[in-house]
């Protein structure tokens, strides 16, 4: 037996088994590639769901981390450490926000959200205690919480998991109608992807979240985006919102936050919201800890710094337009912003998943979504020959 195939086994019979991976066993990377235990190279065109926006192992990411790893890991917010506050000054820096909660993983800085724009809701906006309503999408993910799985739409996700929490109104994503008309005296957010990663790389019309942003000014609820996925370049802004000009009151930012290094999220806020939240209200042990904001800070400066989100603009568009050039009946159609890709498949395919494996047998690493989907999202320092070598690996399997 090989050592893939031996640790393939391990897992099937010790772990639980709420993943289906592809049977691809890595153990090395750098940069768009990474190698499996027989030494095979691949490209990534997954990036860890937009974890690794900078690429697998970059060498200044991890010169921070291994630097702060020798000095400090972990204090708890027991007491203050010397990383936080520059944290906190480069993120809103950069992202124009007043108050920054930093925590762990994106389903983290959702439920955060959820929970500071309830209180909100009551001591600011006047909501009856208990009555918080939260809008939010049809097909959405925001995490595998129980409150998060509570408004999922995914029978996947959320079956069998109850009783579940109340306080969301579920609408369709892209429908500003709807959303209009879920509205009502205790609304007190909408919690919304600016593109639907996993639903399949959905793009709402243009328009859609200048109205909603309206909306929400209009009747005092506070707009929630989450960009765990969309945000930090992936899309070739440093925030999806920027498509449409329109800001958020929180944003909620993780994955690509670390470069992959270390949980590391943020729910990013206007004063007013998480204003609200009083020592003992809210916490985390790890969250704010030492050597996540210094290795966050290291991320955030190669992000910036080296102009990969100019790069996944470039270079979406230049991805796109190969995928789109290909002709093909089993495609459906392709659609994406930046470097966030999807090709569906028509139904007759027979699903994207045996595709995926055939793209793993050409040395290309890509998932399938919802069924008949082929989602594209490569780290941001992709070059277009790596992204010449891409499309002619797509074109292949489904032509």
């Amino acid at each position: 037996m090989s050592t893939s195939a031996r640790l393939i086994d391990t897992e099937q019979r010790l772990g639980a088994h709420n993943y289906k991976p592809l049977d691809v066993v890595l153990t090395r990377g750098e940069g768009v590639y990474v190698w499996d235990t027989d030494g095979k190279r691949y490209l990534d065109c997954l990036s860890a769901y937009s974890a690794v926006n900078q690429g697998h192992c970059h060498p200044k990411i991890l010169a921070a981390m291994v630097e702060q790893a020798g000095k400090l890991t972990l204090t708890s917010r027991a007491f203050r450490n010397d990383q936080l506050a520059h944290l906190y000054e480069e993120l809103a820096a950069l992202t124009g926000s007043h108050k920054i909660l930093p925590m762990n993983s994106g389903a983290e800085a959702v439920e955060t959200a959820i929970k500071a724009v309830r209180k909100w809701g009551y001591e600011v906006k006047g909501v009856p205690e208990g009555k918080a309503e939260i809008i939010v999408c049809s097909d959405n993910f925001h995490g595998r919480t129980l409150s998060i799985i509570s408004f999922s739409t995914d029978p996947d996700a959320r079956s069998g998991f109850g009783p579940y929490t109340p306080g969301f109104r579920t609408v369709p994503f892209g429908d500003a109608e709807a959303f209009a008309a879920a509205i009502n005296e205790n609304t007190v957010a909408a919690l919304i992807e600016p593109i639907q990663g996993e639903a399949g790389v959905i793009i709402p019309q243009p328009g859609y979240f200048k109205t909603v942003r309206q909306l929400c000014t209009d009747n005092k609820v506070t707009l929630i985006l989450d960009e765990i996925q969309t945000g930090l370049g992936r899309t070739g802004k440093l925030l999806a919102e920027e498509h449409e000009g329109i800001e958020a009151d929180v944003t909620l930012i993780g994955k690509a936050l670390s470069g992959g290094f270390y949980p590391v999220s943020a729910v990013l806020s206007n004063s007013e919201v998480l204003g609200v939240l009083k020592p003992g209200q809210h916490g985390s042990t790890f969250g704010g800890n030492p050597l996540a904001c210094a290795v966050a800070r290291a991320a955030l400066k190669v992000l910036t710094e080296e102009d990969m989100i100019g790069n996944a603009e470039r270079m979406g568009d230049y991805f796109l337009e190969g995928l789109r050039s290909i002709r093909s009946n089993i495609v459906k159609e392709v659609r994406g912003r930046g470097l966030m890709m999807a090709v569906e498949l028509v139904p007759e395919a027979g699903g994207a998943r045996q595709y995926c494996y055939a793209l793993k047998d050409l040395g290309l690493l890509a998932k399938d979504t919802h069924e008949n989907t082929i989602r594209l999202a490569p780290p941001l320092v992709i070059t277009k020959d790596q992204v010449e070598w891409a499309v002619e690996q797509i074109e292949k399997i489904i032509v």
